[in-house]
């Protein structure tokens, strides 16, 4: 019964062994630890909606995860303050929302679209909003270099001065070894010159910013879907998306530009081809995911790009077969975005329940991590009855940089009701536009809007988040992903790149191993991280078992099935040598 939840468990006992071995038998194959619910303190209703929500990891200390999303609890403060964000900095278990002593959020006179950048050479977290301080709905926001201080957080410079800037979107480059180091740019939609592309670039930590780059002029209108960057080169992507007028139904249109020189010039690398948009309705210009109520969750099949060691990678949602209104999709490119492979679908699903606004995030380590919103495991959705389950955070590994697939698997812990939008002031058919996942070296992070906890009776838009160590655990077998390619236009001439020069294989004088443990789905997960041994294959052993022998440079995740208690002891050798770590003990 205590197994089953059906009675209250008391102190630890012979039989524990049983309960864990039940708790592991039961406990879905999932990816993630435990959901952590991001919004905490006061709500007061109606202005209760947080969703849209971009992720951070800091990549020097994994410890400090930034999230901003839209927070309409200052919607009718003076000046209007819709922005928000949570910090945590025990490595995201838990998180606390940062509040000024008034009750509001720390970034006054800014209405929302979250972007959240770490800069490196600073040690300094910006934010950018659009921003009524820059010219009435420009681009600016708040720094800090303790951003779980509320009030650390100051106004800088405007990265550009506007009416009707929208749909932003921000990538940094921390690599130490990158040309471009330290180098912050921002991409947009200026609504003002026809709702052209736009990207501008900070070289001295976001005091100045360049004068912009115009990357489209309006015609067609291409959507800024996101910004990323390859850490490993300095490349810049951005990805586009011709919506070809909007309604539903409607054909979408993926583009990729990219910049090898720190953003002083951008090719239009490649034009995909057309694919039925998402959704069941449409309100106005967007299509719904929803019919609810008329039309609800406005979505055109906006996904997130990445990049890693010259191979990129986008991930978006289409229309499904018949009466799908949507699956989720991954196209790969070898060649820095000039070509793509076909699309792969990512959700394995026999329904046709939908599957909706997906993001995707590569670490240090080569692994991309690819979440979405499921509804597969739901007969309907009711939005704002927190009766009635609606849908789940699905996601999906690859550890070898996009090659090949693990299963889709769950990600978050329970299915949400379809959350309502219940502030008068906010657009009544959004719940989010997007949600921006990242990737550190041991880790990847990403948040969403969830509807599970209910206010005034009612289920409504919530942000939550999770994450994902990087593991290279034994797994089923992979797909691999489809290698067959789509002809771009135009098609430019790819930069040549210099080939790298090897890595000397010397033995270490000393390696230092520190291990963190972590519990999620009735699994114990100890996180490794060692320096001393970067580039060379190490035994990993755990109670002087070998574990694993890996190349992976200075990380790998232990996962062990059953939540219960124990010590567990770790150490790593370097391959053929006697020059082994310290010991590295983890008690759960």
């Amino acid at each position: 019964m205590i197994a089953c939840g059906e009675a209250q468990g008391g102190k630890p006992s012979a039989s524990s062994v049983l309960f864990e071995a039940i708790e592991s038998a039961l406990a879905p194959l999932a990816y993630g630890a435990t959901d952590v619910d991001l919004v905490t303190g006061a709500e007061t209703s109606p202005n209760v909606t947080q969703s849209e929500t971009f992720t951070t990891v800091n990549p020097e200390n994994a410890n400090q995860i930034v999230v901003a999303y839209n927070d309409s609890r200052g919607r009718n403060v003076s000046p209007i303050n819709i922005s928000g964000a949570s910090v945590s900095t025990d490595g995201g278990t838990t998180f606390a929302r940062v509040t000024l002593a008034s009750g509001q959020g720390p970034f006054s006179n800014s209405v929302g679209d979250p972007v959240i950048l770490f800069n490196g050479p600073t040690d300094t977290w910006y934010t950018v909003w659009l921003d009524g301080a820059c010219g009435g709905q420009g681009l600016g926001g708040y720094k800090s270099t303790t951003p779980w201080v509320a009030t650390s957080w100051t106004h800088y410079n405007c990265v550009h001065s506007n009416s009707q800037d929208d749909r932003e979107s921000g990538w940094a480059d921390n690599n130490p070894s990158s040309t471009f180091y330290g180098r912050m740019y921002v991409s947009w939609n200026d609504f003002n010159r026809g709702g052209g592309l736009f990207v501008r670039y900070s070289t001295d930590n976001g005091v100045t910013w360049t004068q912009e780059r115009q990357l489209t002029t309006g015609t067609p209108f291409i959507r800024d879907v996101q910004i990323t960057g390859d850490r490993t080169n300095g490349d810049v992507y951005i990805a586009g998306m011709d919506e070809s007028g909007g309604g539903f139904p409607h054909n979408d249109i993926n583009h990729i530009y990219r910049s090898t020189d720190g953003g002083n010039t951008w090719s239009h690398t490649y034009t995909g081809p057309a694919f039925s948009g998402p959704g069941v309705t449409a309100v106005g210009y967007f299509a719904c995911m929803f019919s609810d109520g008329g039309g609800y969750w406005r979505h055109e099949g906006w996904g997130e790009p990445a990049a890693y060691n010259q191979v990129v990678h986008l991930v978006y949602a289409q229309h499904g077969a018949g009466a799908d209104a949507g699956d989720v999709y991954y196209i790969r490119s070898t060649d820095r975005g000039v070509t793509f492979s076909a699309p792969f679908k990512l959700n394995t699903d026999a329904t046709t329940r939908p599957q909706w606004q997906p993001n995707i995030s590569v670490s240090d380590a080569g692994t991309l991590f690819a979440t979405w919103y499921d509804g597969r495991e739901s007969a309907s959705c009711t939005r704002g009855n927190p009766a009635v389950p609606c849908y789940r955070m699905w996601s999906r590994k690859s550890n070898d940089n996009g090659v090949s697939w693990q299963p889709d698997m769950q990600f978050s812990d329970v299915v949400s009701p379809l959350p309502a939008q219940p502030d008068p002031g906010i657009q009544a058919t959004y719940a989010g536009d997007y949600d921006y996942g990242s990737a550190v070296l041991v880790k990847h992070a990403t948040s969403w809007v969830d509807g599970r906890v209910a206010i005034a009776g009612g289920s409504q838009q919530d942000a939550f988040t999770d994450r994902e160590l990087v593991s290279q655990s034994p797994t089923p077998t992979p797909t691999a992903t489809p290698t067959a390619t789509v002809a771009p236009s135009p098609t430019p001439t790819a930069t040549a790149t210099a080939t790298p020069t090897s890595t000397p294989t010397a033995t270490p004088a000393t390696i230092t191993l520190t291990a963190t443990g972590s519990r999620g789905h009735g699994r114990r997960i100890v996180d490794l991280i060692w320096t001393g041994a970067t580039g060379i294959n190490v035994d990993v052993y755990r109670n002087n078992a070998l574990l694993v022998n890996t190349p992976n440079d200075g990380a790998y995740t232990d996962t062990i099935n059953g939540g219960g208690h124990g010590a567990f002891t770790y150490r790593v050798c370097q391959t053929g040598t006697q020059t082994c770590s310290n010991n590295a003990t983890v008690n759960f």
